[in-house]
């Protein structure tokens, strides 16, 4: 990607937060010369990846293909004894005509909220032993108390205020429901870790690679100097 189309859709999902009255904690407004001064006592931001979070997936069409999210709060499976939290939270943004493709998580276990805007479809399959889709037996879905079971491959549709629980290994993609304009959504989860417990159906990346054609108005999650 382009860094101008990481910074304009940092701002836009920035400006979705705002009008929704969402408040980011301190680290989400740091400028890249911000971090230059931050030294050791921000390396739980650092070694957690909490921050902004632009992907298009390594296939170079955001807009098709794409997803915006800030990691508000997470543990590391891989730092167990310096960082005890067991839980993540997470916003993600999602405009109309972008789609996240299917997968699911060995460990992670998420709620998935409307927070507002549109309408989210959330496609589910459960997995196979050799981690392919399901395409025959139904799923179980548990939304807001609610346990009932669906169809393979039913999209499920959240709207504003709704949510879904993700158990680990139930393949789902995300979509919104054309008509219904941009969504912000929660993730509230076990630990999160984007380096190992994601399985995509299809081959595909994670982290942009980036053309530097503008300065950076934020740093991506990935991206911050090291502490002091």
């Amino acid at each position: 990607m382009k860094r101008s189309e990481i910074n304009t859709a940092l701002k836009e999902m920035e400006a979705f937060i705002n009008k929704y009255k969402f408040a980011l904690p301190p680290f989400c407004h740091f400028t890249p010369e911000d971090w230059q001064t931050k030294g050791s006592e921000y390396d739980e931001v650092r070694d957690n990846m909490l921050g902004w979070d632009i992907t298009d997936y390594g296939l170079g069409d955001f807009y098709k293909t794409g997803f915006s999210l800030i990691t508000i709060r997470n543990g590391n499976l891989a730092m167990k004894d310096k960082y005890v939290k067991t839980y993540a939270e997470k916003l993600l943004y999602l405009r109309e005509g972008q789609y996240a493709p299917l997968h699911f998580h060995f460990l992670k276990m998420e709620d998935i909220i409307n927070r507002g805007g549109g309408n989210i479809l959330i496609r589910v399959y459960n997995s196979t032993k050799d981690e392919q889709l399901d395409k025959e037996n139904d799923v179980e879905v548990n939304m807001d108390g609610r346990k009932t079971m669906v169809p393979a491959g039913t999209q499920v549709r959240l709207t504003p205020g709704e949510s879904i629980a993700i158990q680990a290994y139930m393949y789902h993609d995300f979509t919104v429901e054309k008509g219904t304009g941009p969504v912000l959504l929660g993730e509230v989860s076990e630990c999160n870790d984007d380096n190992t417990d994601n399985r995509f159906l299809e081959s595909i990346g994670r982290f942009p690679a980036i053309e530097e054609d503008e300065p950076p108005y934020r740093l991506l999650c990935n991206e911050y100097p090291m502490g002091g």
